[in-house]
């Protein structure tokens, strides 16, 4: 993997990372059932990402 790919995988990791606790967050403050499972089913879509571009390196 070149520098430039290494740095692409560390930017993407920090976004969703920033995404996934972003959803985690707000989904325990919504007071809406729907909403508040949508918003947790992002979290897991980002959770998901993480580890698919965790396991590039």
């Amino acid at each position: 993997m070149t520098e430039k790919e290494l740095l692409y995988v560390e930017d993407a990791l920090g976004h969703e990372n920033i995404m996934k606790s972003c959803s985690k967050k707000v989904s325990g403050q919504l007071k809406d059932p729907i909403l508040s499972t949508y918003m947790g089913e992002l979290e897991q879509k980002h959770t998901e990402l993480f580890n698919k571009f965790l396991n590039l390196l």
